[in-house]
């Protein structure tokens, strides 16, 4: 359970990441509600699952998790410019190898 936690809490980092870009500096209300709550969450859920991962690997899941997944929403939405073809290639193998080494971090511990 501990580690279906950890990634929920992964993936609030991202909501929290993109409602953060929208937010316009605080600026703009909504955003700003749904930032707080999901860091609230994102953080909370983080704690919890340390209590049964260790630390480090919980950081490196949770981190790894949320750069995944807030950099390709950025991606999809048009929110970061991949600049060439073969840039936006690179940049998707090299997010997959991320995805890859949290799953390493699952498997091996």
């Amino acid at each position: 359970m501990s580690w279906i936690i950890l990634i929920a809490s992964g993936a609030l980092e991202a909501v929290w990441a993109a409602a953060l870009e929208r937010s316009r500096g605080f600026r703009r209300p909504l955003p700003t509600l749904l930032f707080v709550a999901a860091l609230a969450g994102s953080m909370g859920g983080l704690a919890l699952a340390m209590a049964e991962i260790p630390v480090g690997t919980a950081y490196a899941v949770w981190v790894g998790v949320g750069v995944v997944l807030t950099a390709g929403y950025a991606m999809a939405s048009g929110a970061e410019r991949g600049g060439t073809r073969l840039t936006t290639v690179a940049r998707v193998l090299l997010l997959l190898g991320i995805a890859g080494c949290v799953a390493g971090l699952k498997a091996v511990s």
